[in-house]
C-alpha cells in the first residue's frame, strides 16, 4: 500500500440498535457529492441504518444546518456531512474551507454528538471526483465509517446514541 491509498475497511460493526443517520448533503458539485454519498449508503446499509437526507446550499451551510438538526432532541443517532471545495484563483477558497471545519467542529465538540465529516477541500475537480469514486479511496464512505465508530463510542460510554 502506497502513503496515497486509503487503508482497506472492512464490513462496518456497530452493537445495539440500527442507528438513525442524517446525511447533510451540500451538492454544489452533485455528481461528486452523490458519489460519496453513495459510497457512504453502501457503509450504512451493512449496519440496517435508517438514514434520511437533507441538503445544504453549500459547504458553508453545513455548520449552521447541524447545528438546526440538534435542536431535534434525540431524532439521530449520528450526523454524516458531505461536501466538496474547489480551490479557485482567490482566498475564498481558503475563507470558506476554514470557516466550514472550523464551524462544524464547534458544533459537534460542544455538543458531544457522532459526526462523520466529510468534506473535501482539492485543489481540481479531478482530485474531487477521484475521492468520490465506487472504489476504496471514496472519501464519503470513509465518513460513514467515522460516524459509526463515533457512535459505537458514544454508545459504549452510555451517551444514548
Amino acid at each position: 500500500m502506497s502513503t496515497l491509498d486509503s487503508p482497506e475497511r472492512g464490513s462496518a460493526a456497530l452493537a445495539g440498535p440500527p442507528p438513525r443517520i442524517l446525511v447533510l448533503s451540500a451538492p454544489y458539485y452533485r455528481d461528486v457529492v452523490d458519489g460519496m454519498l453513495g459510497g457512504a449508503q453502501r457503509v450504512l446499509a451493512d449496519v440496517s441504518a435508517t438514514v434520511e437526507v437533507a441538503e445544504v446550499a453549500g459547504g458553508y451551510e453545513l455548520p449552521a444546518a447541524l447545528a438546526m438538526a440538534l435542536k431535534q432532541p434525540a431524532r439521530w443517532d449520528g450526523f454524516l456531512l458531505l461536501g466538496c471545495v474547489v480551490k479557485g484563483e482567490t482566498d475564498h477558497y481558503t475563507f470558506i474551507c476554514d470557516a466550514i471545519c472550523h464551524g462544524v467542529m464547534d458544533v459537534s465538540t460542544r455538543s458531544a454528538v457522532p459526526v462523520g465529516f466529510g468534506l473535501l477541500t482539492v485543489d481540481s475537480l479531478e482530485q474531487a471526483i477521484a475521492r468520490s469514486r465506487d472504489d476504496r479511496m471514496n472519501k464519503g464512505a470513509e465518513a460513514a465509517h467515522a460516524v459509526l465508530g463515533q457512535i459505537g463510542l458514544a454508545r459504549a460510554w452510555g451517551l444514548g446514541a
